[in-house]
């Protein structure tokens, strides 16, 4: 195997990196890639918001992470504004074309067909350049232009390419059939390679592999880039970008039209808000399911001194299993597109509530298919390639911003002459109404497709505040390994007083109720924690890593900004001053 193949980034070895977190007095951003980080800290320097900060590092990230930072998909911004005491979040999730029905990923037969998997045709409609222009328009201070360019610079003038860019890019351009199976279970047609367009993007100018320290330019998302800083985000959604989307999609099979991009809105929404152990915590409410879910756990977790017995101890992983268990479940039957389904955010989000689903927990596990009151049968899975970043600025407002193509690439299809990945979102919808099985298989009705529906979404941005000010962002990639991200980073913060580096460093655990088996990231987890989970009913199993939790943690007493970059990805990097 040629030693610039690798089957998939999330794969690689924990990088490198600082062995503690970088203290910053006055202002920190924690992203992906360390180019887009310093853009953002520039925005800093120049006296820009978190706000300004954060529209400038995601549009840096759609140049310098391919695999998921975006113009081309969607995501989610939860903000602190710290002169109003006010959390405000942001909807720029992708939308259903008007010619999606809940049958298009069907045959005729009822058989889920692949092609939600890659191509044009698995796109929804992208939010990602709305959803930072609301945000900006309402809480921004500087120029929009003045954000822009940055990443239209990066596209233009290029940047050299890191060791795992190099290989991601590789493993997408130059595996043959049977390796392209190895990256994401999609086979033909999941690759870049498979993608005129996106070879004419991704490929070196000589065809020659990517290595460390090749310079990218991407002359075509610089033109798309310029054309957004200075005609502002309409430019994307009509005129010749728009057009151009159109076209492709009609010329490739998908459904996305001139209307569909016309017609679609960011929505400002009301946060989740819930408290823990007297902090505040607040998220991102439907159509994520991020802040429901995360606040659900934590209240359910309320009620155990889990400090006491430490995180490694198997009482402690077992009513964090079950918390997990439960809100996944809840997240299955009663999350969707809030346009479209009535969500009872507060009554899911209760102390009470959570009292009623804590007394199923018992001392053994809880099989999952016991929690359901519909049928079970005998896999659809999110995608792990979503990225987060986490700003603070020096007035204490903050934004934690969670957005993706949904898989790594999204649906491996550049939109010709515009450079830039289409998503493919639509597979975040359950495809396959009225049926959910045991492997993990989604099927019940508030996620089924519908024109103009926004999916379910697991992303978790996540504020904590301490008396008013801000205490924790955080946030992570990981489908539906999320929340439970989130949730680790936060009880390590706040419930088991890990230092700002050890709280994202830790290992993690996941479970989504199904598939029912619990998940334990790293082999440093102590045997007896492994077999104690085993001895109460828990189905375990191993995975390489869970997560990249960029986060941003300030210290109460002294007031010094930690920010943590997850070491877990190499190109991550903390900036500030």
């Amino acid at each position: 195997m040629p030693p610039w193949f690798a089957p998939s980034v999330a794969l690689l070895a924990v990088a490198t990196g600082p062995s503690s977190a970088e203290e910053f007095a006055t202002y920190a951003v924690v992203s992906q890639e360390s180019h887009a980080s310093d853009v953002g800290r520039e925005v800093l320097r120049k006296g820009g918001n978190a706000i300004d900060s954060a529209v400038a590092t995601a549009f840096a990230l759609a140049v310098t992470h391919p695999a998921a930072g975006n113009i081309g998909g969607g995501g989610f911004i939860v903000a602190f504004v710290a002169d109003r005491g006010e959390v405000v979040t942001y909807d720029f999730r992708e939308r259903a074309p008007r010619a999606a029905t809940e049958r298009t990923y069907l045959s005729p037969e009822g058989r889920l067909l692949p092609r939600y998997r890659a191509g044009l045709w698995a796109g929804g409609v992208p939010g990602t350049v709305r959803g930072l222009a609301l945000a900006h328009e309402q809480l921004g201070t500087l120029d929009w232009a003045e954000l822009v360019r940055p990443a239209v610079d990066l596209a233009e003038r290029g940047f050299p390419v890191s060791d795992t860019l190099a290989r991601s890019l590789n493993a997408q351009l130059f595996v043959d059939d049977g390796a392209a199976d190895l990256l994401d279970g999609s086979g033909r047609g999941a690759r870049l390679a498979d993608f005129p367009a996106s070879v004419a993007a991704f490929r070196k100018p000589d065809g020659t592999p990517w290595v460390e320290g090749d310079v990218l330019r991407q002359p075509d998302l610089a033109a798309t880039l310029s054309r957004v800083a200075e005609d502002g985000p309409d430019a994307f959604y009509a005129g010749e970008i728009a057009d151009r989307i159109a076209e492709a999609m009609r010329a490739g099979g998908g459904l996305i039209s001139e209307e569909d991009l016309e017609s679609y809105e960011a929505v400002r929404r009301a946060p989740v808000h819930g408290t823990f152990r007297g902090f505040d915590v607040f998220g991102m409410g439907p159509p994520s399911s991020g802040g429901i879910v995360t606040v659900l756990m934590l209240n359910l977790l309320e009620r155990f001194d889990l400090a006491a017995d430490g995180p490694e101890d198997p009482e402690t992983l077992h009513r964090i299993t079950e918390a997990m268990r439960r809100a996944f479940f809840v997240r299955a039957t009663e999350i969707a597109d809030p346009d479209f389904v009535d969500v009872p955010v507060d009554e899911l989000t209760s102390k009470d509530f959570a009292d009623e689903l804590a007394g199923s927990i018992g001392p053994i596990a809880t099989p999952s298919e016991d929690l359901a009151d519909f049928p079970i049968a005998g896999l659809v899975a999110e995608g792990t390639d979503t990225t987060h970043l986490s700003v603070l600025d020096g007035d204490g407002n903050a934004v934690a911003l969670t957005y993706t193509l949904e898989q790594g690439y999204g649906s491996k299809a550049v939109v010709p002459g515009l450079g830039f990945l289409l998503n493919n979102e639509m597979g975040d919808f359950n495809l396959v109404p009225g049926v959910t099985s045991t492997s993990g298989l989604i099927g019940t009705r508030p996620n089924v497709i519908a024109p103009g529906k926004r999916m379910l979404s697991s992303m978790s941005p996540t504020i904590v505040l301490e008396d008013g000010k801000v205490r924790l962002v955080t946030g992570s990639p990981g489908g539906r390994t999320i929340p439970n991200t989130v949730l680790w980073v936060v009880l390590n913060v706040l419930e088991f007083g890990r230092s700002p580096r050890e709280a994202v460093d830790a290992p993690r655990s996941h479970h989504s109720w199904f598939p029912d088996r619990l998940t334990l990231e790293g082999d440093s987890w102590p045997e007896a924690a492994i077999q104690g989970l085993r001895d109460r009913g828990h189905r375990v199993r191993s995975t390489p890593l869970q997560g990249d939790a960029h986060s941003i943690v300030v210290d109460p007493g002294t007031g010094i900004i930690h920010g943590v970059n997850d070491r877990r990805r190499s190109t991550s990097k903390a900036s500030g001053g």
